[in-house]
């Protein structure tokens, strides 16, 4: 097949917003879309959910930056938004035997056992927040921000403990990692941000090998693989500021999109009220319909790729088009663009790819499910007639074409 001529490219929008009707616009026009990310740096971004899946697994697609020919040319500076995506060391920008050495480590700090134990902590805690949000509502004439006072808190505070990062730390992780996945943020504050972000874990680190506890960071410091290979204090820090931002912003905005998304399909909820389907399948389905990572960066080619009959050029940046193609029409049916959470089980449709595909599947998907899970069935049981308190219209969107969903969610409790 002749690669497909060159097209106009869509300039990603910094500030973010609704991805849904772009996304639309661009995979009627084909699967793999030429973009302008940030600084004019010329980029590509797959969008359909078949030539995704092929794209995440393809041998000749890397992730480590000594690919990335803007970079290499000199063409973006220091206070580049997206940068610490590129050059972050840690093991989704490592390909091959270095990937594998590093997955390795992490996973043996990070193993479904792991993960299941910590159900009690995260029933308790949500508990704990739920108390939280109730008296958050009372204080505020009876409408509470869902997103600031139960959204974030559980994931962070699940990542914090999990990786011992005192609570003190938490409010301030996440502001500094808000700041690096936002795509509108100006070179020096950019700069900044990964400064103090690095510090900070730096000194949990220095922290935990002084003093080791039953937390991950410690079991990352100390864990060895085969050959006797450790985590250097580069891969270390990475390691933690990949976990810190993946083990909270993703789950974040996955509880706050899924709320968002059973409010306003009551008839959704009520199916799962009456046993027609499982929080699980809310989940499932909130990844797919509105996931919540829209673009995630960055793979490049290492030679000149075909895509579904579109040249991707070696060494260009790519977008794994992740809020696109779980609402592609080829793989999810005409009806795509509707919340259903019986659709697995009515039409046995293609899984979603929003935790990714391939050797970068995220190592955190099943703590991301077991908190999503937890925190819906808690909430929708202990608040039944909780609602949005302002329209979906209303609601300011993520300052970022990376992160998908919304800055706040004020909601009536109605209890």
């Amino acid at each position: 097949m002749e690669p497909t001529p060159a097209r106009a490219p869509h300039r990603l929008d910094p500030s973010g917003g609704c991805p849904h009707a772009d996304n639309a616009r661009l995979l009627a026009r084909g699967a793999v879309a030429p973009v302008v990310l940030p600084g004019g740096i010329d980029g590509m971004a797959v969008l359909g959910h078949e030539a995704l899946r092929e794209f995440l697994q393809h041998s000749d697609v890397a992730k480590d930056a000594q690919h990335f020919r803007a970079l290499k040319e000199g063409r973006i500076g220091a206070g580049w938004p997206l940068l610490t995506f590129a050059t972050v060391r840690g093991m989704t920008t490592a390909d091959g035997d270095d990937h594998r050495r590093l997955r390795s480590l992490v996973s043996r700090a990070f193993t479904p056992r792991r993960v299941e134990e910590l159900r009690p902590r995260v029933e308790e805690l949500t508990a704990s927040l739920l108390d939280g949000l109730a008296r958050a509502a009372r204080a505020g004439d009876g409408i509470a921000d869902l997103r600031e006072h139960f959204a974030l808190p559980l994931p962070m505070g699940v990542i914090g403990e999990l990786l011992g990062v005192d609570a003190e730390f938490r409010d301030r992780l996440h502001r500094l990692s808000n700041q690096v996945v936002a795509t509108d943020i100006e070179p020096e504050a950019v700069v900044a941000a990964n400064r103090e972000l690095v510090a900070v874990l730096t000194a949990v680190a220095e922290a935990r090998a002084e003093r080791p506890g039953d937390d991950l960071t410690s079991a990352l410091i100390a864990a060895r693989d085969e050959d006797g290979d450790r985590l250097g204090p580069q891969e270390l820090i990475g390691t933690l500021v990949l976990m810190i931002i993946a083990g909270h912003e993703t789950t974040l905005n996955l509880i706050t999109n899924a709320v968002r998304a059973l409010c306003g399909h009551r008839d959704q909820l009520e199916l799962v009220r009456a046993g027609k389907a499982s929080w699980a399948d809310v989940v499932e389905e909130t990844l797919r319909w509105d996931a919540p990572v829209s673009y995630f960066p960055f793979r490049y080619p290492v030679r000149d790729l075909t895509l579904d009959g579109t040249l991707i050029p070696a060494g260009t940046a790519v977008l794994a088009g992740y809020s696109a193609a779980g609402r592609d029409a080829a793989a999810h049916g005409p009806d795509a663009d509707r919340f259903d959470v019986t659709r697995s089980a009515r039409t046995g449709a293609v899984r979603h790819l929003s935790l990714g595909h391939g050797a970068h599947y995220c190592l955190g998907a099943p703590l991301a499910r077991l908190e999503a899970t937890v925190a819906l069935e808690r909430l929708f049981t202990r608040f039944p007639r909780l609602r949005l308190a302002v329209r979906e219209d209303e609601l300011s969107r993520h300052a970022s074409f990376v992160g998908n969903s919304v800055r706040a969610l004020p909601v009536r409790l109605g209890d």
